[in-house]
C-alpha cells in the first residue's frame, strides 16, 4: 500500500496509508429514492489569464465533460450557481454561455439540469425593486428558452434594495407571475455570501422563514422546491415540515446533509442540491443507490464519512469552498490543472488542502487514488515540501 504525505500547519509532514478507493459502480437505472443535484464548478483554460478581475475563459471540453460524468452516476446537475463562481469570477457573458451549453449537454445525456437565475448581469450596485424584477425576469426567460429548470438565486441587488420583508414579497410575487413553469427558490445564507445578510427582511431565520413560506403559499403552483443553504439543520427541518404538499426541500447544507437526506423519525427527508456532491459524485451516487434498495445502514456507512470532508471544504470563510471542489476535481482527474477563474485556486492554504486530501482518502472519495497521490505529491514538491 502506498504512503500519502500530509502537511501540517506548522510545516511538519506525516505519512498515512493510501486507501484503495470505494470501488463504486454507476447505476444501471435512474435513482429513485431521492432527487439529487450536484452543483458543478467551471474549469478555466490552463493558459488563460486566470487572475482576479479578468473575464472567465472557460475550458468547455473539461467543464462539460465534468457534467457528463455527473450524469453517468445518476445525479442531476445544478449549474451556473455559486459553485460555478457566480459573483466570484463568472461574468455575465460566461454565465449565459454556460447555461446554454449545459442545457444542451443535459438533453444529449438525458440528464436533469437546473440553473441559477439572478440579477448579476446588471453592473450598477444599487437599483430599484422594479429594476430587480426586470433583471430577474430577463435571466428567467433566457433560462426557460434554453430548456433548463430555473433556480431563483438570492440577489445582492434585492438585498440592497429591499428595506423590509414586503420588498421581498413584491419582487418574488412579480417574478413568479412571469415564470412559465415551477421554479426552485434559493435561500443562501451569509456564510456563503455576507452581502445577503438579512435576506427576506430579517436577520433571524425564524422570521425570515415565515416570509419565505408566505411567498410560497401565495404561489403554490409556481414553486417546485426550496434550496436552503444556511448551514443550520434545525432551520431546514422547520421549513421542510411546513412546505405545501408537492414542494420539495433541497438541502444545501454541506455540514449536515447526511442526516437531512436520510429519513428522520417521522419518515421525512430532504432531497439534495449540493456543491459537496460535485466533489464526491461517485460516493453520493452509491449512497443513494443503497437507499434505493432499502439499505439505510449502508447509506450511512458510505456517505457518513464524507461529512467531515465536506466540512473541511466548506470551512470558514465558507465562500472559498469552490477552491476545494476544484482541487478535488483536479485530484480525481477531471481537469488538467488546479486552476480556477479569477485566481481563486490561491484562496486556500497548502495545509488546508492537505486536510482535504486526508479526509478524501479516509472517506474513499479519491476516484483514482494513485493519480491523486501523484498530483498531490507533485504539488507539494513544487512548493518545496519533500514528498
Amino acid at each position: 500500500m502506498s504512503a500519502l504525505t500530509l502537511l501540517a500547519h506548522d510545516g511538519t509532514t506525516a505519512a498515512v496509508d493510501l486507501q484503495e478507493g470505494g470501488g463504486y459502480t454507476r447505476p444501471t437505472a435512474p435513482l429513485r429514492s431521492r432527487v439529487a443535484y450536484a452543483a458543478a464548478h467551471v474549469v478555466p483554460k490552463t493558459h488563460a489569464d486566470n487572475t482576479p478581475g479578468q473575464p472567465a475563459d472557460i475550458d468547455w471540453d473539461a467543464t462539460l465533460a465534468f457534467r457528463r460524468n455527473v450524469y453517468s452516476w445518476g445525479l442531476g446537475v445544478a449549474d451556473a450557481m455559486d459553485t460555478a463562481q457566480r459573483n466570484m469570477g463568472l461574468d455575465a457573458a460566461a454565465t449565459r454561455e454556460l447555461i446554454a451549453r449545459s442545457a444542451e449537454v443535459a438533453r444529449e445525456e438525458g440528464g436533469a439540469v437546473v440553473v441559477g437565475v439572478n440579477t448579476d448581469h446588471v453592473d450598477e450596485q444599487r437599483i430599484t425593486l422594479a429594476q430587480v424584477i426586470d433583471a430577474y425576469v430577463e435571466q428567467l426567460h433566457f433560462t426557460e428558452e434554453q430548456g433548463a429548470g430555473p433556480v431563483l438565486m438570492a440577489s445582492r441587488h434585492l438585498a440592497r434594495a429591499a428595506t423590509d420583508a414586503e420588498g421581498y414579497r413584491r419582487v418574488y410575487r412579480a417574478v413568479l407571475e412571469r415564470a412559465t413553469a415551477p421554479v426552485v427558490l434559493h435561500w443562501l445564507g451569509p456564510a456563503f455570501d455576507p452581502q445577503l445578510a438579512g435576506y427576506f427582511g430579517h436577520d433571524d431565520w425564524e422570521s425570515a422563514s415565515a416570509v419565505l413560506l408566505d411567498i410560497i403559499a401565495e404561489n403554490p403552483d409556481k414553486v417546485a422546491g426550496v434550496k436552503m443553504s444556511l448551514l443550520n439543520a434545525d432551520s431546514e427541518i422547520s421549513v421542510r415540515e411546513r412546505l405545501p404538499q408537492g414542494v420539495r426541500m433541497f438541502t444545501g447544507d454541506d455540514f449536515h446533509y447526511v442526516g437531512l437526506i436520510g429519513d428522520d423519525d417521522s419518515g421525512t427527508h430532504s432531497d439534495a442540491l449540493l456543491g459537496a456532491f460535485a466533489a464526491i459524485t461517485p460516493v453520493a451516487s452509491a449512497a443513494i443507490q443503497a437507499l434505493d434498495v432499502g439499505d439505510p445502514a449502508r447509506y450511512l456507512e458510505i456517505l457518513g464519512p464524507t461529512e467531515a470532508l465536506s466540512r473541511q471544504v466548506f470551512a470558514a470563510p465558507t465562500f472559498y469552498y469552490k477552491t476545494g471542489v476544484a482541487f478535488l476535481s483536479w485530484l480525481n482527474g477531471h481537469q488538467p490543472a488546479f486552476q480556477m477563474v479569477g485566481g481563486l485556486h490561491s484562496a486556500r492554504s497548502l495545509p488546508h488542502l492537505s486536510r482535504i486530501v486526508e479526509l478524501a482518502n479516509a472517506s474513499l472519495a479519491l476516484e483514482d487514488p494513485q493519480l491523486a497521490r501523484e498530483r498531490w505529491h507533485g504539488m507539494l514538491r513544487l512548493n518545496g515540501v519533500d514528498a
